[in-house]
């Protein structure tokens, strides 16, 4: 790269930083954590940024790379796994009141091989993602992370706008209907993982900076399964003392599975950048700039359409 397309591109993601500090992002959240959208004026300045990112003026296709070829990138079909003890953890959640083995079993029109290990198993050493298998562990980690005792439920935004928006009505509670209990005998409920105060702060911590762009919102504020799921997730695995950025990684994993047409994008947009998915950083790429909902928007913008494309999208029911 020549040194002035290189000073170019330090300058943009200046441009892109400084404008996300001084608040010109599309995806500001009011006292309520709502989304609005800012005026056209400010819209069109970061939406300059993205295109000065993406070095055209114009939407632009991913390079040579066909929808496959990036989905094999990010999500192979054999699956990525995430290095965390399961055990028995599906046992304590039905002996919780979180899952009902039956509910579940009419949900899944009978246990595979895989969903009876998880549910009733307690050798379970790994989690491995696939796009086959990404609900039913959506679903059960959704479980944990609603009946898991943490910071984030207790005093996060969920229980913050409680007084605006009572929290049995959000997603993540409402649509909980796969459990002996109901969702909010089970809200916060339980100590399923025992978290020093410490590694609950820790939780908290980087859950502030996990997005997803189905509602926008972070795993700090677990309004719908996604949330709730990822929010399961990192508190398995800080209290088997996994790092950050192990954390980061996986819940990357996580996310993308659960929205596979936005990571796909996303590593169309840094294929373009000449770097390939294996090289991108998990922290970044879950932040708001590319995981909120109007940041992965603006990704699929400067990305195009990319070919052999599917028409589907992710869901934030069980």
């Amino acid at each position: 790269m020549s040194k002035d397309k290189e000073d170019k591109k330090i300058m943009s993601s200046k441009m892109v930083t400084s404008l996300i500090a001084g608040g010109l992002v599309l995806i500001v959240f009011s006292q309520l954590f709502e989304v609005r959208v800012l005026p056209s004026k400010e819209a069109k300045i970061l939406s300059d940024a993205w295109k000065a990112l993406s070095g055209t003026e114009e939407s632009q296709t991913a390079s040579e790379l066909t929808y496959a070829d990036l989905a094999e990138q990010v999500i192979p079909v054999e699956g990525r796994t995430v290095l965390v003890e399961w055990g028995d953890m599906g046992k304590k959640l039905v002996e919780a009141g979180a899952i009902d083995l039956n509910k579940f079993e009419e949900r899944y029109e009978g246990f595979s091989e895989e969903q009876r290990e998880v549910l009733l198993g307690d050798d379970l050493h790994q989690i491995t993602f696939t796009s086959e298998n990404i609900q039913f562990w959506t679903n059960v980690l959704w479980s944990l992370g609603l009946t898991q005792r943490s910071k984030v439920l207790s005093s996060g935004p969920m229980q913050i706008n409680s007084g605006e928006t009572p929290i049995e009505n959000y997603a993540s509670t409402a649509g909980w209907t796969l459990g002996a209990k109901e969702a909010m005998q089970l809200y916060n409920s339980r100590d399923l993982i025992e978290l020093t105060k410490e590694q609950d702060e820790l939780v908290y911590r980087v859950a502030e900076n996990i997005f997803r762009p189905c509602c926008g919102n972070s795993t700090a504020y677990p309004d719908c399964n996604h949330g709730m799921a990822v929010l399961g997730l990192l508190e398995l695995m800080v209290s088997q003392g996994a790092s950050e950025e192990e954390m980061y990684k996986a819940a990357l994993v996580f996310n993308s599975y659960a929205f596979d047409s936005t990571y796909i994008s996303t590593a169309a947009y840094y294929s373009q950048q000449g770097t390939s998915w294996a090289d991108v950083d998990a922290k970044t790429v879950l932040d708001q700039g590319f995981s909120g909902a109007q940041g992965a928007a603006f990704i699929a913008k400067a990305v195009g359409e990319i070919p052999g494309a599917p028409e589907r999208g992710a869901s934030c029911g069980a």
